[in-house]
């Protein structure tokens, strides 16, 4: 069951469960606000879901950002009388049983656009009303979600530059949208209950955030990858970003250069609010002449953002089968070694495997070398999409269900607005153009770094006394391709005829 902030009656007695998901911060926080007009007290909690995070490897990324997160919000939790209560559990349980055990009225979350995180909630919401319990749940992770940015004839869009103009539209219609929420949890907090226990698995406790051990994952060094967890993370990122995003447009798609938000991770799990990341943009389109182009880049991105939750909602069936429907009938190659070769960086293409390197040293990659490399593995190897999007989904810190999904259906062709089929990434020309004296390909692939700035993009071209002198022996140190680009278009372009003869036959 689900009430908008303009139906919310206002606070009276009782107590709110606010169930803390991928919204990992106590400030400007639509469930909290909303919670505090139904209620005049409130309990927080947080389930680690065993259902997503059993089937994961131990030395996960993300579980680490995610308990590091937390303690920080059950220290600010502390300062102001509260605590937070941690479970690892499955929640269409859990959730029931702790608002039983606290008397709470109501549990409020934010929404949710996965279909599998819809059924979970479906499942709590009809467990709560047996006891005569509501579910309640919130926008929080984007500004304009669901149904709110329709097409004239009230259908969801697919193109995204006509949803771009209406979702601006729409801000300009109703600039409260990007608003802080009011959450002052200050004497609304309900006192720590367990003063002494220590969580268990399937039991609730408020006494502190576990070590990650407790669930069975192994420590992870977030600091070696540069990451630092919770609000305070993204507060030093949004402001060391604010400095340079009037350079964001011409940067962004440079990996050797600092050009990127790096927000993304904090954007996935909440620690940074969306609509304070689009007041940064609107302000600095406002007042900062020198910088508006790179704003209007920022803001974009967070409209693709929205764009994919507004896919992923109206469309769930992405999740699996490509958006349109004729791409279905390509015939993929199924070669595990192939597939293999580009997990691990092996593809002789030195922006290829740099790139997959950086995803698998440090669980993220740029945001240009994703596009590349999930060009790479549809259309000079020819392998199913959803293989990419499956290790993408493992490995990167910041995964997002319909980012990710809406990033490999864009590569592949068979997504909504997606690139015509025949536009396919030559990896040489895209190494040669964003990381042209290949700083970012030094970085990750020590190997080929006396290579000069000319040969270190194809090294195979290079003459064997170049890379004798540069310590390169290829099938050795550094691999061949594993394909000829040239000949794989042509491969590429007869598997998608497929496709061409339907769309011409219709």
């Amino acid at each position: 069951m689900s009430l908008s902030n303009a139906d919310s009656p206002s606070s009276d007695a009782g107590l709110a469960l606010v169930w803390l998901r991928r919204d990992l911060r106590l400030d400007d926080h639509a469930a909290i606000a909303t919670a505090l007009q139904h209620v005049d007290r409130l309990a927080l909690c947080f389930v680690f879901d065993r259902g997503i995070l059993d089937p994961l490897p131990r030395a996960d990324r993300r579980v680490a950002f995610i308990r590091e997160s937390l303690v920080e919000i059950d220290h600010k939790l502390r300062a102001q009388g509260g605590s937070l209560w941690i479970t690892y559990a499955h929640p269409e349980e859990a959730i029931p049983a702790l608002a039983e055990r606290l008397g709470a009225r109501v549990v409020v979350a934010a929404h949710d656009y996965e279909p599998a995180a819809i059924e979970r909630d479906r499942q709590v919401a009809e467990q709560l009303a047996a006891s005569g319990r509501e579910l309640i749940t919130c926008k929080d992770h984007a500004i304009f979600d669901r149904g709110e940015v329709l097409t004239l004839d009230a259908r969801p869009f697919s193109i995204f530059t006509p949803y771009k103009r209406a979702w601006l539209r729409a801000l300009e219609a109703t600039p409260s949208a990007i608003q802080a929420h009011a959450s002052a949890l200050e004497g609304r907090l309900l006192a720590p209950q367990t003063p002494s226990s220590r969580m268990s698995p399937g039991t609730w406790s408020d006494s502190g955030v576990p070590p990650i051990e407790a669930m069975s994952f192994e420590p992870v060094d977030l600091s070696a990858v540069g990451i630092t967890p919770g609000s305070t993370g993204a507060a030093k990122l949004l402001s060391d970003f604010a400095a340079r995003i009037g350079r964001y447009r011409e940067a962004r798609d440079y990996p050797g250069v600092r050009g990127p938000s790096y927000l993304s991770v904090h954007m996935r799990f909440g620690t940074l609010s969306v609509r304070q990341a689009a007041r940064l943009a609107r302000e600095t389109l406002l007042a900062t002449e020198g910088a508006r182009e790179g704003a209007e880049s920022w803001l974009s991105e967070l409209i693709w953002r929205d764009f994919y939750f507004q896919i992923l909602w109206h469309h769930p069936r992405v999740v699996q089968r490509a958006f349109r429907p004729e791409y279905d009938a390509i015939r993929w190659r199924d070669d595990e070694r192939l597939f293999a070769a580009w997990c691990e960086g092996r593809t002789g293409y030195p922006l290829v495997d740099a790139a997959m390197a950086q995803i698998n040293r440090t669980g993220y990659m740029h945001n240009r070398l994703r596009m590349v490399v999930a060009s790479f593995l549809t259309k000079d190897l020819g392998l199913d999409w959803r293989w990419g999007e499956r290790y993408f989904a493992e490995k990167l810190i910041d995964f997002d269900l319909s980012a990710n999904n809406g990033g490999w259906q864009w590569a592949s062709s068979s997504g909504c607005d997606a690139q015509p089929y025949f536009r396919i990434f030559n990896p040489v020309t895209q190494s040669q153009r964003f990381d042209p004296e290949g700083k970012f390909i030094r970085r990750y692939l020590p190997q080929l770094g006396n290579l000069s700035d000319k040969d270190i993009h194809a090294p195979w071209l290079a003459p064997s006394l170049v890379l004798g002198s540069a310590g390169v022996r290829l099938g050795v140190d550094y691999p061949k391709p594993v394909v000829d680009h040239d000949q794989a278009r042509k491969e590429t372009l007869a598997r998608y005829a497929i496709v061409k003869s339907k769309a011409d036959a219709t």
